[in-house]
């Protein structure tokens, strides 16, 4: 099973930039996007083959998320149940045969860390809700995480130390997120690999410098590991800051 998962900076935006040439060549069995930027009703897609199904913020223009799939869902939720985290339209969860797939958009701790109190009751309700869906059955999320776990994912970690998403309160979450029975699928396959990134700044032609962060992810189970086959992440497709990453997994 191939899936995907981009942050597209706006989808309708992305859509200018070649978003459905992509979508239709990825070909992918799951396919989730994270900061959509819109409201229903607001773009038309003809994705022939998928189920869609869509988490608005209620603030306008902002977050959101989406996920398309070909095969149809035993059920859809939207959010993690907690309503101070459910206006922004950060998660989906759909539950499939033998796992539930979540596709999330984290919220960034923002300029002078001011949301970073916020991030991290959201990190510590999220892993929560992920340990909830593992009492029933394996759990695949990917999204936009917005944080860099360790100084090879990024290329300037000394100067962005304390940075949003290079904060050391962000990076312990993910720390012990992983320690909690998840696998960072990328570095499962590529633990050694530098110079490989998700997302690069619009400032300073930091795309064409390869001047980058690696803030998003697929993450599994620990249970799934064997049946993990590669994670990839897409460095050539433009059209978002972000880059789209793959898990391919026998499930």
């Amino acid at each position: 099973m191939k899936m995907i998962s981009w942050n597209v900076n706006g989808l309708r935006a992305c859509v200018q930039k070649g978003f459905l040439e992509f979508f239709k060549s990825a070909d992918a069995d799951i396919f989730c996007i994270q900061e959509t930027k819109l409201q229903k009703g607001q773009i038309d897609l003809e994705l022939e083959g998928y189920y869609d199904f869509w988490n608005y913020a209620e603030k306008k223009g902002y977050s959101g998320t989406a996920l398309f799939t070909k095969t149809e869902p035993l059920s859809v939720s939207r959010g993690i149940g907690i309503d101070e985290h459910d206006k922004e339209g950060r998660v989906i969860t759909a539950e499939y045969n033998d796992f539930y797939l979540v596709t999330v958009y984290t919220p960034n701790s923002q300029n002078e860390l001011k949301r970073l109190d916020y991030r991290m009751k959201w990190e510590d309700d999220f892993l929560a809700y992920l340990k909830s869906l593992e009492d029933k059955k394996p759990v695949i999320f990917c999204g936009d995480l917005n944080v860099a776990h360790n100084e090879i994912d990024l290329k300037n970690p000394k100067t962005n130390r304390n940075n949003a998403g290079f904060t050391d309160e962000e990076r312990a979450k993910f720390t012990k997120l992983l320690d909690s029975g998840f696998t960072d699928t990328f570095r499962y396959f590529y633990p050694d690999k530098q110079g490989v990134y998700s997302w690069w700044s619009y400032r300073f032609k930091a795309r064409e410098k390869n001047a980058g962060w690696r803030i998003d992810y697929f993450c599994t189970s620990s249970a799934l590991n064997e049946k993990l086959k590669d994670a990839k992440i897409l460095t050539d497709v433009i059209g978002s800051d972000h880059c789209p990453v793959e898990l391919d997994i026998d499930i």
